[in-house]
């Protein structure tokens, strides 16, 4: 990550890749004009992703997600990368941002259980499911079901959290002080039992993560989430 007062133009940037390797641009994604953007370059047979933005850029998205609460901006991924990251230059500010940063709003919490609290009950209309050929909408529910566990407990453990090109779930789960057992292993385990018993497995880690919601943050209203528990689609009947 590099943070600037004013972005380096394309010339200025050509020349850095020149002088370090004569560097192959990969990727270049985004525009400077939006006041950051990222490259990826082959240098001596190793990529290398570098993002750059203006000073004042990142910290309007700090902004944004401390005080306006834009939970489902990918830069929250940023802001646990700006915690966790090495100053090699620019300490002071970089300390700044991280003691910023460090500070995680209880309204942010909120906003992020209330947020990931949906929850689409596959356990009671599996059977339904496995005559209609829906592979793909019962995997996509699984995926979103398993990001929005992780975002509830990211809320209530007040850590940052994003979808976006979500990596490395077990070290993230190791910083969850508050989360249902084995949390890892079960999730791993939706995607590998068969449908039957993972959408059980799923009913189970919902259920104890609103338990979690109740004991932790009583104030977020459950009463929707946990109407879904234990129901079962049932054949119609005449007469």
């Amino acid at each position: 990550m590099f943070y600037y007062d004013e972005l380096p133009s394309k010339a200025g940037l050509e020349r850095a890749r020149q002088q370090n390797s004569q560097a192959e641009l990969i990727e270049f994604l985004g525009h400077p004009s939006d006041g950051a953007f990222g490259e990826s370059l082959q240098i001596d047979g190793v990529e290398c992703q570098f993002a750059h933005a203006t000073i004042a850029q990142w910290e309007r998205e700090i902004t944004r997600i401390l005080e306006d609460f834009e939970i489902q901006s990918p830069m929250m991924k940023g802001m646990s990368g700006t915690l966790n990251g090495v100053p090699l230059y620019g300490e002071p500010l970089i300390q700044q941002w991280k003691a910023r940063i460090a500070n995680f709003p209880d309204g942010l919490a909120q906003a992020m259980v209330k947020h990931y609290l949906t929850f689409v009950p596959v356990w009671g209309m599996q059977e339904k499911l496995a005559r209609r050929d829906a592979t793909l909408w019962y995997s996509q529910i699984m995926v979103e079901s398993a990001q929005n566990i992780l975002g509830v407990l990211a809320g209530l453990n007040r850590q940052y959290y994003s979808t976006f090109q979500f990596k490395r779930m077990g070290r993230f789960i190791d910083q969850l002080a508050i989360a249902p057992e084995n949390l890892a292993l079960r999730l791993e385990s939706l995607f590998h039992l068969k449908a039957d018993a993972a959408v059980c497995e799923l009913e189970g880690l919902v259920r104890a993560t609103i338990a979690l919601i109740e004991t932790h943050m009583p104030q977020v209203d459950t009463v929707s989430a946990k109407r879904k528990l234990g129901w079962r689609q049932q054949p119609w009947s005449f007469g």
